[in-house]
């Protein structure tokens, strides 16, 4: 009695199911750059649409006129707005005074978030450092107006400042630079800490063990691979207060900033323009920090 074995290398070969075998699969397959393009391309539109679009059209609307007869908006280009700005000191004083009080948030929440961050990062245990993020994220959930009107309590005439006896400023720039302080200051705590988390503690160990002092460490070692963590948290908080209002409304007394001119403009003084214009400021304002900033490098290992 004989077996036949089956020739196995004469048999048909499974036909091809599934994706693989369509052609726009195969051709998705061949072709990487045509797979990101499609991949990227919602996302990339919709950033497109909403940020440049969004300033294209924020500066064309700042070169229009208001006309003063029928307060309708004129569209003949123009740099009336512009010279307006330059021109008037009230403007100029707002923009240094926004400047001013921006750099000032920014110092203090860099120089309180550093030992936070530091410690968090290398001297906390892994339970103590848990409970710290929490603690660090919990502000952001909060609502942002109740956060500003609980300072307001606290600084005002008989609030908790001057009940514990340590004075209250009263409302005013100093109280804006206290508030602005307090709620931007996780966005500085947490690139700081994330900087110094890549910092392996073996460099730190090895320089001990030379001998190095305390000072050349931190300024030879931890200070360069800290120096993209500073640099990120003071974008948000220079960024951010320059861009606000509400605090200064709400504890700024009659002070004022670019935010608030904006917000006059665009409503109650019915010029948007002007407002428009004014709003450039800040724009300008962070494309001249972020190229000086580039110069420098830090960008780049951010």
């Amino acid at each position: 009695m004989t077996s036949t074995v089956p020739d196995t290398d004469q048999a048909p070969a499974p036909a091809l199911r599934g994706p693989v075998a369509r052609p726009g699969s195969r051709l998705l397959h061949r072709m990487v750059w045509l797979r990101l393009s499609l991949l990227l391309s919602a996302p990339l539109a919709w950033m497109v649409l909403v940020y440049v679009v969004a300033l294209a059209a924020l500066l064309i609307t700042s070169l229009w006129s208001v006309d003063s007869l029928s307060s309708e908006i004129d569209r003949t280009w123009t740099l009336d707005n512009f010279r307006t700005l330059i021109e008037n000191e009230v403007y100029r004083n707002v923009t240094v005074r926004t400047i001013g009080v921006a750099l000032a948030v920014t110092v203090i929440d860099v120089a309180i978030a550093l030992p936070i961050a530091f410690y968090m990062a290398k001297v906390a245990t892994p339970r103590a450092r848990r409970m710290l993020v929490v603690a660090v994220l919990t502000p952001l959930w909060a609502s942002y107006l109740v956060k500003v009107f609980s300072w307001r309590v606290v600084l005002s005439e008989g609030g908790l400042a001057e009940w514990t006896g340590l004075g209250s400023p009263g409302y005013g720039l100093t109280a804006v630079v206290i508030t602005q302080s307090y709620l931007w200051l996780p966005y500085v705590i947490l690139p700081i800490f994330a900087a110094l988390e890549r910092v392996p503690d073996s460099l730190l160990e090895a320089a001990g063990d030379l001998g190095a002092p305390g000072s050349m460490v931190l300024r030879s070692i931890v200070m360069p691979l800290l120096v993209p963590g500073i640099v990120a948290g003071a974008i948000f908080s220079f960024s951010l207060t320059m861009g606000d209002y509400i605090t200064v409304n709400i504890v700024g007394g009659a002070n004022q900033m670019l935010g608030n001119l904006v917000f006059v403009n665009a409503g109650a003084a019915n010029n948007l323009p002007l407002a428009a214009a004014i709003a450039m400021i800040p724009i300008v304002v962070m494309l001249v920090l972020l190229t000086a900033i580039r110069r420098t490098g830090a960008l780049e290992n951010i």
